[in-house]
Parts: C-alpha cells; structure tokens; sequence
C-alpha cells in the first residue's frame, strides 16, 4: 500500500479539541491551509481562533485531535524556524532593544546569518527605525517589526494573527501586495486571523469561519461569496423572470420582491426588461459581501467569557 506524502507546506488541523476545564473553546475543528494561498481564519471575539493558533504552534497543549504543519505536530520539526513562521502578538519584544538588535538576537538563536536582518528590515520597510528602541514604536511598526521576525527564517509557513491592525492606508495596501508575493510568486502558506472583513475580501484566497469553537463555513472566497448576478426591481418580478428564462438566463424572487438574476451581463437584463415591456427601478451587479455574510453566520454566538478571556481565545 502507498501512501501519499503531505505537501511541506500544508497545515491540517484534524478533530482539533480544547478545554479548560469545563469550558470548551476549540470543539472538533477541521480545515486544510493549502501552499501557494492566503487563508483568512475569521471568527468573533472569543470564538477559539487564537487558541487554535496557539495549539498549531505547540503553545497550548490540545486535548484532543491533531494539529500539523506538513505532516508534523510543530515540537516534532527538525528546523522550526526555517519551516514556520509566527506572529501572534506585536508587542512580543524587549521595549529597551532596538529593531535591529531584537532581530539579531532572534537570529544568533535560530542559526540565522545576521545578513538576513538588514534584509528584512529592508524589505519590511523599517530600516530607518532600526535603530530606535522597539519600545516607542507605532502599532504599525510593531506589525513590520513582528513580521520581519516571522520571516528570518524564509519558512515555508506563515501565520500571522491580526497583521493589519495599526497599520494606515498605505502600509495596509503594501502588506496585501506582500502577502500575495510571498504566496503566489514564492508559493508560502499564509494563514492570517483578521477582524477587519473588508480588508480580508481584498487579500485572501480561502476563508475558514468558526464560532463557539467550531467550524461553520470554509472554502475559497468565489464558494464562500456565491456566484455573481445582477439584482432587479421592477413591477412584476415574476414576468421579468419568465422573460429571462426565454433568454437562458435563471432567476429566484426573493421574499422583499427583487429579482436576482444568474448574469453578470446588465445590459443583457436590461434589453430583456425592455422587450418584455417591463420598467427597471433598480439594476445592479449582486455579490455576496463577506461582512454580511459573518454576521449571518456567527450572529449570537458570541460567548460570554469575561472582558479578557473572550479576547485571547
């Protein structure tokens, strides 16, 4: 019999279980972040999802099921530092040591040459601060700082908990290009824990929502969104719909009496709206908005566990 080796950089989480005590906080979790892809791991306050990251990188012991990144549990990896990389909070650094400083230490520990800190600092966009204590910092400093740690390794694995937090427009723009580069140009799994949604709709490829521990939606952003269409308004939706029909073009009524129609191509509706002598109120592109679609699906699942507990969760 032969077996099929998991790909270096997959992260599989199988059966994923946690409790303390008699809370729960991870139950029965399974997804697969794949190679080559942004993963966005989404879910409310409280829903689990730092506790998994932290099961994923040996941090908190599971009490059931697995968590592995190529095949292997992270204390069973021979070069961790070169296999995954991590940044779960920004504030992980001596306030006293410079950027520079914090790196090398990280670097000497992890058998990495020193040249890969001026690169990173470089490539991070933090050169000119390297020298200031870490300590006054930006939030978004921090973000590049704790990023440029991740990657002093050049791991094939990313996993980065709320990378946009504190960072502006622009440093928000350049680390969706960056992100992208490192998964598609360089084939790295990336796995990011957001909150902003909007900004995830932008940068991500695959979504995996959880709420109260579990997993309520996973796919790529085209499953998880639906396919796109037009929406209608008109005085008789069901006349409208059987004219579309004519034109292999389905359709569903919905309860508020819009239409929305299996296209994209407006005009086409419209022409058909025209010659079936119907009047259009309302015509525009359809698409599922993430934001709308999380709250429909965690809404109320929010866990009361304290002003504290609910957030490191």
């Amino acid at each position: 019999m032969t077996t099929t080796a998991t790909p270096a950089g997959r992260i599989e989480i199988r059966g994923l279980t946690k409790r303390f005590g008699g809370f729960t906080a991870v139950d029965d979790l399974s997804f697969t972040v794949d190679p080559g892809r942004i993963t966005g791991f989404l879910g409310p306050n409280g829903a689990g999802k730092t506790t998994t990251l932290r099961m994923l990188l040996g941090l908190v012991r599971p009490t059931g099921g697995t968590a592995t990144i190529g095949g292997q549990a992270y204390h069973d990896l021979p070069r961790p530092l070169q296999t995954v990389g991590a940044a779960l909070e920004a504030t992980s650094f001596h306030p006293g040591r410079s950027g520079r400083d914090h790196l090398r230490v990280l670097a000497d520990a992890g058998s990495v040459p020193l040249s890969r800190v001026d690169e990173l600092l470089e490539l991070t966009g933090i050169p000119a601060a390297a020298r200031k204590r870490a300590g006054a910092y930006s939030m978004g400093m921090r973000q590049r700082l704790g990023l440029a740690a991740a990657l002093l390794g050049d791991p094939q694995v990313l996993v980065l908990d709320e990378p946009a937090n504190g960072l502006d427009p622009e440093g928000i723009r350049w680390l969706r290009g960056f992100l992208r580069h490192l998964s598609t140009d360089q084939g790295k799994t990336v796995l990011i824990s957001s909150h902003l949604l909007q900004e995830v709709e932008q940068t991500v490829d695959d979504v995996v929502i959880i709420a109260n521990g579990r997993l309520v939606k996973a796919g790529t952003m085209a499953e998880i969104k639906g396919r796109p269409g037009a929406l209608v308004r008109t005085t008789d939706a069901d006349a409208l719909a059987g004219a579309l029909r004519v034109a292999d073009v389905t359709s569903t009524v919905g309860e508020d009496g819009a239409l929305v129609a299996d296209t994209t191509d407006l005009r086409l509706v419209g022409d058909v709206a025209l010659r079936a002598g119907l009047p259009i109120h309302r015509l525009e592109p359809r698409r599922a908005d993430l934001e709308a679609l999380f709250f429909a699906l965690t809404e109320g699942t929010n866990r009361n566990l304290g002003d504290t507990e609910g957030e490191t969760l």
